[in-house]
């Protein structure tokens, strides 16, 4: 017997705490694994350092370091969906962890194999490790666009780092905030506040989150990272480059010759 069908979530705007922006993130990517390696499994590859829509290649873009400096580096990886950057890692000699919330995603990490890759389950807010176990850590559009206390999650990515460690985020950048989510003409005009921080909930019947995103401004993300005690040396908006003919969502090369989807930050832990 066919199960029905459960009614579309709600879209609104509402305040969110931690507990209940983790249970929705957890829930969502476990229903939605799947399909999201299925719709973005080949661009995204098997062994494929990606750092967003856009496209950029941490193998031309370098910004963990040179890749043949990796090699024998303890590197974490947050939010690591099928572990594709960590296996690209493992291939340059580094020694990556891959870390996720959803049990689902992990799943497809083995899959597609997981040789030299260590997989972990757990919340970004609280890492299963102990202080300065990595060299690096790293983030492709991992747990900071959905958690409620980014401070909290970049407190715990620091103090995993040795002195000197090197931490490089992606998120969505935050003036996309302002338009809609459409890659075609219908999203090149403001439509919201961009300094409306009210985070985006998709909803159930009863109210629950099922979906959490948290929207913080360019100066919110600076001082997020400066609060948790790291140095911002390099903030990165990569530009849609003239081989990428997709569409993301509301990423498209429409809209990214127009204003920039991704920001990167690229943050040192000095001691």
């Amino acid at each position: 017997m066919q199960e029905p069908e459960l009614p579309e979530p709600e879209a609104t705007r509402r305040e969110t705490d931690v507990t209940e922006s983790s249970r929705a993130s957890r829930g969502w990517w476990d229903r939605n694994a799947d399909e999201y390696q299925r719709d973005h499994g080949a661009f995204l590859g098997d062994d494929r350092f990606v750092w967003g829509p856009e496209g950029l290649d941490e193998a031309q873009a370098a910004l963990l370091g040179p890749a043949a400096e990796l090699k024998g580096k303890h590197v974490l990886e947050i939010g690591a969906g099928a572990a594709q950057c960590s296996r690209w890692l493992a291939a340059q000699g580094a020694r990556p962890v891959a870390l996720d919330l959803s049990h689902r995603q992990l799943q497809h990490a083995l899959r597609i194999g997981a040789d030299g890759v260590g997989l972990v389950q757990a919340d970004a807010g609280a890492l299963p490790f102990a202080d300065g176990s990595f060299d690096l850590a790293c983030s492709a559009y991992g747990a900071l666009p959905f958690v409620a206390d980014p401070v909290r999650v970049l407190r715990e990515v620091r103090r995993v780092l040795r002195p000197g460690g090197r931490f490089v985020f992606s998120v969505t950048h935050p003036i996309r905030w302002a338009f809609p989510d459409e890659p075609g003409p219908e999203g090149l005009s403001v439509a919201a506040s961009y300094f409306d921080r009210t985070p985006y909930v998709e909803q159930d019947e009863q109210g629950r989150a099922v979906y959490v995103e948290h929207h913080r401004t360019l100066g919110d993300r600076v001082r997020d990272v400066v609060a948790a005690g790291f140095r911002l040396v390099d903030l990165v908006e990569p530009e849609w480059p003239a081989w990428n003919s997709q569409e993301w969502g509301g990423w498209s090369p429409l809209r990214g010759n127009l204003i920039p989807g991704t920001a990167i930050f690229v943050c040192v832990r000095d001691r």
